[in-house]
């Protein structure tokens, strides 16, 4: 069994995009997964959407600021398969009939720790500066898992669920950069695959508002921080709704 774990917090828009592809029957009936949405304190209609389609929904009951790493940890406490699948509510899957079929029959039966894959926007609204940015960072993130460092954004990550409670799980004090994090402690205790043949849609809404430059600065200044202090400079993740 899979367990699907989606973080949101004011995903109205574009979470049921997401939920209407992996609420398939025949597809969920076939790979046998669950599907948890790990609210972060939704003052939309987020909710409303998830109790239509998810099997389990985590809520923030306290009100407290919560942050994506502690919602990705929330819903993994409520999972029940042996792989977990992290998505972010603003993505889709380009084929979910071939990344199940191949999580299920290259991933699961292989000795990887962790799975990720490319990420870009979709054709629709992709333009030049997509192309390029997406181009080089999912050929740059490859070769951080190659050379050890791994990274898997939190676009989507399949994790062993054995790695992930090894791990610890995410780092609750990190703000920004817990996927980077993540997958470095991953990396050091087994193997990463970069599923090249996989592709995830994300929405461009946050290279539309802050630009790439920014965004791109955000992640650097984010990452090293991570690597040398343990810590995120960012004290939250705008949202960009």
């Amino acid at each position: 069994m899979y367990t699907i774990i989606i973080p949101t917090l004011n995903e109205e828009i574009l979470l049921p995009a997401l939920l209407k592809q992996l609420s398939d029957t025949e597809l969920k009936k076939k790979y046998c997964y669950e599907i948890i949405i790990s609210d972060g304190g939704s003052k939309d209609k987020t909710i409303d959407i998830a109790k239509k389609y998810a099997d389990k929904i985590c809520y923030n009951a306290d009100g407290k600021i919560q942050n994506i790493a502690i919602g990705r940890n929330i819903g993994a406490s409520q999972a029940e398969g042996e792989i977990l699948i992290f998505l972010n509510g603003d993505v889709m899957i380009k084929d979910p009939v071939k990344f199940f079929y191949f999580v299920e029959n290259v991933f699961a039966r292989s000795r990887y720790a962790a799975m990720t894959c490319p990420v870009k926007v979709p054709p629709e609204q992709e333009l030049l500066s997509d192309k390029l940015f997406h181009g080089f960072y999912n050929t740059y993130f490859n070769f951080l898992n190659i050379v050890g460092m791994g990274m898997g954004r939190g676009e989507c990550q399949v994790i062993k669920r054995y790695m992930f409670e090894v791990i610890g799980g995410n780092n609750e004090n990190l703000a920004a950069g817990e996927d980077f994090d993540l997958f470095r402690k991953i990396r050091r205790r087994g193997k990463v695959l970069f599923a090249k043949g996989l592709v995830i849609y994300e929405s461009p809404r946050r290279y539309r508002k802050l630009g790439y430059f920014n965004v791109t600065f955000s992640w650097l200044k984010n990452s090293v921080s991570v690597v040398i202090k343990n810590k995120s400079i960012s004290k939250e993740w705008e949202q960009i709704r």
